[in-house]
């Protein structure tokens, strides 16, 4: 039993940084590319979900430079804001949410097809996804850095 408990230890709070950081990178990145070099105009929630992720992007580099676990702190709120928009978009473009009270009154629709990446991928579920990812992170670097 104490084999399984110091393997739940294993991952320091560097590491977890580390990954959050990357895993926000990665996301600004393909949202760059998605959009400057694929031409895929974002839609109005892509904009929101896009003014949440970049700054992570900031907020986890400033907190991996500086080796400040308490990041969680100004990373996390940030990260639940853009979760919900993810969560509202993936659930308007899942057809969960009427398309009445879609937000998108100009530029391209939110459930669009042009919403998927390789054919098969729609991008409001990999925008939640890596705002699910982050989260946990961040609160398993929050648990972590209290032990």
């Amino acid at each position: 039993m104490k084999e399984a408990e110091t393997n739940t230890h294993a991952i320091n709070p560097w590491g977890l940084l580390l990954m959050a950081w990357g895993i926000a990178l990665v996301a600004t990145l393909a949202a760059l590319f998605i959009g400057e070099v694929m031409g895929k105009t974002p839609c109005v929630l892509c904009w929101f979900q896009r003014a949440f992720m970049f700054p992570l992007v900031v907020i986890l580099t400033v907190g991996c430079y500086i080796s400040d676990f308490g990041v969680w702190r100004y990373a996390l709120p940030v990260t639940v804001v853009g979760w919900l928009i993810a969560l509202y978009h993936s659930l308007l473009y899942l057809g969960i949410i009427p398309e009445s009270i879609k937000p998108c009154g100009a530029g391209p629709s939110c459930s669009s097809a042009d919403m998927m990446i390789f054919g098969s991928i729609p991008l409001p579920l990999l925008s939640l996804g890596a705002f699910t990812l982050i989260a946990v992170l961040l609160v398993l670097i929050r648990r972590r850095s209290s032990l």
